[in-house]
């Protein structure tokens, strides 16, 4: 079965700016500002600048500004400044859905929990996983019993029903970048023997319990959409695009679904798979202190690899999960002009989303909208990815580095 929010767009209607559907939701166009940690929630609560970070996304032409990333409980983040999704919360997430509201934009909330991605010294708490797994902490993580991933999904309820009640127009379900969800999906992270691990369908078992549990909570007047790894840079032993189909299949098949973006790499293995271009290794060392800087000085060639950028870099293994399913994908990773999102167009996804391209202009999609001839000025240099440490930016648009391109 497929979802019952699919877009009714007839098949001509290509323009990508043009207002469209996504489950129950009208877009003004196809863009979606994907989610990406901003470093700008102190106290794990919103702040005014991480609001003005929205507006300015949101007033610069997106149809969706997604907010990242908003953890369903505590030891579920990759640094206790991160937000997580508590009655506290509330007011201030209420102020930034209202805030992209009035610049014409919808709101999405990353929900998710990090598992061994997250930090068990910054959290003062364990951090989870389908095994004993090394963390990003330092502190192995602490096997989840199953009782233990039955009060998880009703974390992600709760967060659910949090996100909606403070404005949210649609919720991303975080199965990527072997964060928890994701972590159980990997056959070389997950060697349970209960009913959540094994097959695919046990090691897929979790994630689709949290998103019938999100979908029951929240009913069908919000959008939701999984961002689901294709493959996690771990060889073949890690999880991968055959695999990935599979776990499409069975999320389609549940019905509870409006789109999946497919993503790739791993936070705790290859970060760089996800992004591709240049590894800033000198400037992530530099961004932690003590035995972390050592670590990324000694080690950072290793940790962050360089892969060729090149416009729809992930296509290649998108174009595999779009043959699987027949639901509406959002295609990410280099997309930044006219040409790519027409590409994306033709190879038949649904909607596009930016990153990086953004982060460098806000106003990016509104100059295409108006001129397709625009070329967006991201180098695809990752300078902003050490950046999430100390307030997410381009430190080529805030003057910190020297722009290479003619003004």
């Amino acid at each position: 079965m497929t979802s019952p929010h699919q877009p009714a767009d007839a098949p001509a209607a290509k323009d990508p700016f043009a207002p469209t559907r996504l489950g129950p939701l009208t877009l003004r166009n196809r863009l979606i500002k994907c989610a990406t940690f901003e470093g700008m929630t102190p106290d794990a609560l919103v702040t005014d600048e991480l609001i003005d970070f929205h507006r300015e996304t949101a007033a610069g032409g997106v149809a969706i500004s997604t907010v990242a990333y908003c953890a369903v409980a505590p030891e579920g983040r990759t640094d206790r400044h991160q937000i997580w999704l508590r009655d506290e919360a509330a007011p201030g997430l209420r102020r930034l859905t209202d805030a992209i509201h009035a610049e014409g934009a919808l709101a999405a909330a990353q929900m998710g929990h990090a598992g061994a991605v997250a930090n068990s010294a910054s959290n003062r708490a364990r951090a989870l996983g389908p095994g004993t797994l090394p963390s990003a902490g330092g502190a192995p993580t602490l096997k989840m019993s199953v009782e233990q991933i039955r009060e998880m999904v009703q974390n992600f309820r709760r967060g659910a029903r949090i996100a909606v009640d403070s404005g949210f127009d649609a919720l991303e379900l975080h199965c990527g970048h072997n964060y928890l969800l994701s972590s159980f999906l990997s056959p070389l992270l997950n060697h349970r023997r209960d009913e959540y691990g094994g097959s695919l369908v046990n090691r897929s078992r979790f994630a689709r319990e949290v998103v019938e549990a999100v979908r029951e909570e929240v009913g069908t007047d919000v959008a939701i959409w999984v961002k689901l790894n294709m493959y996690d840079g771990a060889g073949r032993f890690g999880f991968g695009i055959d695999e990935a189909c599979e776990v499409a299949r069975m999320l389609e098949s549940d019905g509870h679904l409006d789109a999946i973006e497919p993503t790739a790499g791993s936070s705790l293995l290859n970060p760089m798979y996800l992004f591709h271009g240049d590894a800033p290794r000198k400037e992530f060392a530099k961004a932690f202190e003590g035995p972390m800087r050592l670590a990324m000085k000694a080690g950072g060639w290793f940790f962050l690899k360089e892969y060729d950028y090149h416009p729809g870099y992930l296509l290649p293994l998108a174009r595999q999960l779009r043959a699987a399913v027949d639901l509406p994908l959002i295609l990410l990773g280099g997309i930044t002009d006219r040409d790519s999102i027409q590409m994306a167009l033709d190879e038949g996804f649904d909607f596009m989303a930016m990153g990086r391209a953004v982060l460098r202009e806000p106003d990016l999609p509104l100059r295409i909208q108006a001129d397709p001839a625009t070329k967006s000025r991201c180098l695809h240099c990752n300078l902003c990815m050490p950046t999430i440490y100390s307030k997410t930016r381009c430190p080529i648009r805030t003057g910190e580095v020297p722009d290479p391109l003619p003004a």
